[in-house]
């Protein structure tokens, strides 16, 4: 029975291993914000320094695991599973304090987190705009909505299946997660134009 443990797991490991290797060129949604989306940006809110012009400063992937918590095999394959989707190890979080009406007691294991910098989250943007995202079915776009009020845009993913890296006959569950885009710009307007040049496919008017 080990071996064949071993042995269904082994495809796995090697897409983690693959998805993990360095980057060897610029990410195309690299190049296309310093060549498009930049000079747009500058033009349109009339930024005097170019160092005023909003960019993308990372992305926070979050899986929440309180359903896997008395899980250890659950939380394992929900870690790889994010690793697959991200490119990178998440970490795992814990409880910060112990609430009795959901069992949780604090330290436990409740969630995973991934946050994406330079290539990597480029290469993902990439990834979900113009991939993930037009799988999902019947997509029309997402809501332009969920600005925070300092430029930051976060939306939820109910399925980590829309992700090419997840093979179907490999999920024992449905697994959802929240992905937050945290960019430079000072205001809502600023970074839902930065996101849309950069080809944020929002619900159009």
């Amino acid at each position: 029975m080990a071996k064949k443990d071993n042995a269904s797991s082994a495809p796995a490991k090697k897409r983690q291993q693959e998805a993990a290797k360095p980057f060897t060129e610029a990410p195309r949604l690299k190049v296309k914000y310093a060549e498009e989306v930049a000079p747009a940006l500058k033009q349109k809110f009339g930024y005097a320094n170019t160092m005023q012009v909003p960019k993308l400063e990372k992305i926070v992937l979050n899986m929440g695991l309180g359903s896997e918590k008395d899980n250890a095999k659950g939380l394992e394959v929900a870690v790889n599973e994010l690793a697959l989707i991200a490119g990178q190890k998440p970490i795992v979080t814990k409880a910060k304090k112990s609430v009795a009406n959901f069992k949780v007691r604090e330290g436990m294991n409740v969630g995973a987190k991934v946050t994406l910098r330079g290539d990597r989250m480029y290469y993902f943007a990439d990834k979900l705009m113009n991939i993930v995202l037009p799988r999902v079915r019947d997509f029309r776009g997402i809501s332009d909505t969920s600005f925070d009020g300092r430029g930051n845009y976060a939306m939820g993913v109910k399925e980590q299946l829309i992700f090419p890296e997840i093979n179907y006959d490999d999920v024992d569950k449905v697994r959802g997660m929240d992905i937050v885009f945290v960019t430079s710009a000072k205001t809502d307007e600023e970074a839902k134009e930065l996101l849309s040049l950069m080809g944020m496919p929002f619900i159009q008017a």
